[in-house]
């Protein structure tokens, strides 16, 4: 494919068949013509999608957390607005930088850092950036957006890069961190039911959010259980970059469930897009599913905690009893 050049090895196997082993070379994952591409191709989908409220439109483009947040939501509005949104105002991204690492192997994978029309205050206090993590799983597939995550339009940290531009990935299993990128969604999963291990920062998405749950765990009436599971595998992965201060930048997922139980006389509050997402019949108790992706800076081991910097979630099933 035009932009990914390779030096291809050939094998001849027992069966006289030829296999491609291009993928061993360590070369830049994507061009930038070629990410530029992705970034437009999937904010086309994604408008016809959210314009229609069809998640088939864009199911093409997105993938891992961003896709099952954005596709259980397109498929909820499609059942209460079934002519979907007629002043829907289409997103644009601009001023875009992409971050691009030199990888060998599959998936492949970049980032762009890019502004959007959604800022309440753009070039103002309010500024974000968006970093928009993309996937291609092989030789033959399109790239798909994975991770959405949202930051202060300052606090989008420096990456490491090489004489020509091109980033640094980090394994996935690296020992060097303070958690390995691999470990991060069962530690994150695990601090959450129980505050260990004691690898957190505080902060809004750590402690911040397990005092709220403390909060809500017992009302009038409403008693809340939540359990937390790591996400891990396939385009669920997590993957990092190295900055340019030695430390990680790490997109990670997690699942989320809140099982929540009504005393007899209390009535469930199950809002219309619940509604069309749920399963079952709510009586008693309704259980949502939530996906979540994070964004963490994780330091070099034994010099700090990991800094979870954003998180974006989204409701995907309902469940009743």
């Amino acid at each position: 494919m035009a932009g990914l050049a390779t030096a291809t090895v050939l094998t001849v196997t027992a069966s006289g068949c030829v296999t491609v082993h291009g993928e061993r070379e360590v070369v830049p994952s994507a061009t930038r013509a070629e990410a530029a591409r992705a970034l437009t191709d999937f904010t086309d989908a994604y408008n016809r999608a959210n314009k229609a409220y069809d998640p088939a439109l864009d199911e093409g483009r997105v993938t891992g957390a961003f896709g099952a947040t954005t596709q259980a939501g397109f498929a909820a509005r499609h059942v209460t607005s079934p002519a979907g949104n007629a002043q829907y105002s289409p997103l644009v991204l601009g001023d875009t930088a992409y971050t691009i690492p030199k990888q060998a192997g599959w998936p492949r994978w970049f980032v762009a850092d890019t502004d959007s029309n959604r800022d309440r205050d753009d070039k103002g206090p309010g500024d974000t950036r968006w970093l928009l993590l993309f996937l291609r799983g092989g030789p033959d597939q399109v790239w798909k957006l994975g991770y959405l995550s949202v930051l202060g339009a300052g606090d989008v940290p420096a990456f490491k890069k090489d004489k020509d531009g091109w980033a640094e990935p980090v394994r996935p299993d690296d020992t060097s961190l303070a958690v390995a990128p691999k470990e991060l969604s069962a530690d994150y999963a695990s601090y959450l039911q129980g505050g260990k291990p004691p690898v957190f920062a505080a902060g809004e998405h750590t402690s911040g959010w397990r005092d709220a749950r403390r909060k809500d765990a017992v009302r009038s009436g409403r008693v809340s259980q939540f359990v937390d599971q790591p996400l891990s595998e396939g385009d669920f992965a997590p993957f990092a970059l190295r900055l340019a201060d030695g430390r990680a930048l790490v997109f990670f997922t997690a699942r989320h469930f809140e099982r929540q139980t009504v005393a007899k006389g209390v009535r469930l509050d199950i809002s219309p897009d619940e509604k069309a997402l749920l399963t079952g019949r709510a009586t008693s108790s309704l259980t949502r599913e939530w996906i979540s992706n994070e964004l963490a800076v994780v330091p070099a081991a034994g010099a700090g905690s990991v800094v979870v910097t954003n998180r974006v979630q989204g409701l995907v099933g309902v469940r009743g009893e």
